[in-house]
């Protein structure tokens, strides 16, 4: 048996094969080649293994969302064998005799530029097209599994930790846990953990080895353990646990269709926290009220340039349609710290989350945020949209976003585009600044929404992605409790609503403190809707107090 001692940040017991995560980032490096007729047919076999991908794509579209949704991955695989493309790559790997990567790389890069180049918008979205096939094709060349996974039965995820990108390319119905090696609670791997409902424990250090794949494991996300091969006590005592978690969980499926109310009535709203539209599925399994946080940003990690209106607003209104009127907040993207997508080419930060992010990225790309707006006011026609800005820290920045969401209603009804001209528009509070003068900001918005992860960061001045910091990132320190006192109170005397959509929200511990400081909403991971709901239920509003702000 070997017992491996982390920090656990999901709760759950799972057991499972251990698989180490494999990065799908090998440069292409241009090498000679020995012999021009073996690159050719190593090219012919990675054209059929992507053209057998692609086919099986297409009919998992088909079989889920339609014909029409299917038709992309054919015609990607039509321009695997495109003959302008072929000949592109068999001209590069004569003339240079280089390896058949770099040769397909390059032509990647010249046909993309040459749609992008286009007048035409529909061409110049081609690209993206080009793009993905390319890196179908690469990935095949070199041995790399798209989403870093390719195990065939549902594994106990393990590497050093995740970013925001990576999470967004796994294959999520194969991963019965996360363990990493690095990491805290705030970690991406943690969040994405906690929206899926699985264990994960994250600092177990070097102690964790990709020598252990394949090997059998428990994992307790509650105790911070990961046990490989344990012996038969140990097993008994995991097994119980994995059986009593089993009955608390049909216990709290009582809890759907309940309000979410305290014995003396006093109403807190329930809602959600996603990364993509798929993850609407969790939101309305776990019974959630709305989304109080759909992160886009996610959009961005997950795009190799920048989507487009189209692409955006198509998912923008998915969500809102799926939540049948049920508020959905969107934040507009949070680019930057520890949220990178190349194509953005931010400069490098000495400190990036004190830099360039989130608000001040769009406010310093107009044209970013203006396309963003513009799909999120269209979506506002499909559903109850509200639209957030992050990182907010003075008055002028929400004045300029709000002349631009006015700019682009302006130019939506010019081009008689529908949309809700009275979308809420609230921002959050995850900086001191914002909270000192929030009775000033409360008067230009309708709701406040507090992240916690970053209010807690810039308070304390600790980095929430360094594990090593432990007890000195305290989410419970008075000074961040204290600090979401004074924007509730300020909501509240501005006449607007206040949420917590950072992960504090689903601490339980802390329900009644939010009680006592007049919280209005907590949106938290789809699996921590019940628990929540079933303490609040349990709950006497008029009985909880504030000791917890005292030091």
């Amino acid at each position: 048996m070997i017992l491996i001692q982390g920090k656990g940040v999901s709760a759950g017991v799972e057991h499972g094969p251990i698989y180490f995560y494999h990065r799908t980032d090998a440069a292409v490096v241009k090498r000679p080649a020995q012999d021009l007729e073996q690159e050719k047919r190593r090219l012919a076999e990675a054209q059929e293994k992507t053209k057998a991908q692609l086919e099986v794509l297409a009919k998992k579209c088909r079989r889920e969302a339609g014909d029409k949704s299917a038709v992309l991955f054919e015609t990607h695989a039509m321009f695997v064998d495109d003959e302008d493309y072929m000949a592109a790559i068999m001209n590069t790997l004569r003339e240079e005799r280089c390896c058949i990567e770099y040769a397909v790389q390059q032509a990647g890069v010249q046909f993309a530029e040459m749609f992008v180049n286009m007048d035409d918008a529909y061409m110049k979205a081609r690209a993206a097209d080009v793009r993905d096939v390319t890196r179908r094709i690469l990935n095949n060349l070199m041995g790399i599994t798209a989403g870093g996974l390719d195990a065939e039965e549902a594994v106990i995820l393990c590497t050093d930790d995740l970013a925001p990108s990576e999470t967004i390319q796994l294959d999520k119905s194969r991963i019965l846990a996360f363990a990493t090696r690095n990491g805290s609670g705030n970690s991406h791997a943690a969040i994405l953990a906690r929206t899926m409902g699985i264990p994960a424990v994250c600092g177990l250090g070097e102690s964790l080895k990709p020598e252990h794949t394949g090997r059998l494991a428990y994992i307790d996300g509650e105790t911070g353990q990961l046990i490989i091969e344990p012996d038969e006590l140990t097993l008994a005592a995991i097994k119980d646990k994995h059986e009593k978690q089993i009955e608390t969980k049909k216990l709290l499926q009582s809890m759907k269709g309940k309000e979410d109310v305290t014995l003396d009535g006093r109403r807190v709203s329930i809602c959600c926290n996603i990364n993509t539209p798929e993850d609407v599925t969790a939101v309305q399994a776990n019974d959630g009220r709305g989304i109080g946080l759909f992160r886009s940003e996610f959009l961005y990690l997950a795009a190799k340039d920048y989507p487009t209106e189209e692409e955006q607003f198509q998912a923008y209104r998915a969500v809102a349609a799926a939540m049948g009127g049920k508020r959905v907040i969107i934040r507009t993207l949070d680019i930057g710290a520890d949220k990178q997508a190349a194509y953005f080419r931010l400069a490098r930060e000495t400190n990036p989350a004190m830099g360039v992010r989130a608000i001040r990225v769009c406010l310093n790309r107009p044209e970013v945020f203006r396309t963003q707006l513009r799909a999120l006011y269209r979506a506002s026609a499909y559903g109850k949209v509200a639209i957030m800005f992050p990182m907010i820290t003075s008055v002028w920045e929400i004045k300029e976003c709000r002349r631009a969401c006015e700019s682009v209603m302006q130019e939506l009804a010019e081009e008689g585009i529908p949309f809700n001209p009275d979308t809420e528009i609230g921002i959050m509070i995850e900086t001191p600044a914002s909270v000192l003068i929030a009775r000033d900001l409360a008067k230009h918005v309708d709701f406040f929404s507090v992240g916690t992860n970053d209010l807690t960061q810039y308070t304390l001045a600790c980095d929430r992605q360094c594990n090593d910091l432990g007890k000195f990132f305290d989410p419970h320190h008075p000074a961040v409790l204290r600090a979401l006192k004074m924007a509730a109170d300020a909501a509240h005397a501005n006449g607007i609503w206040i949420g917590i959509c950072g992960e504090l929200g689903g601490d339980l511990r802390l329900l009644p403190t939010f009680l006592a400081i007049g919280i209005d909403e907590l949106s938290v991971s789809p699996s921590s809707v019940l628990p929540l709901r079933a303490e609040l239920r349990r709950s006497i509003a008029k009985t909880c107090g504030l000791e917890l702000l005292e030091c």
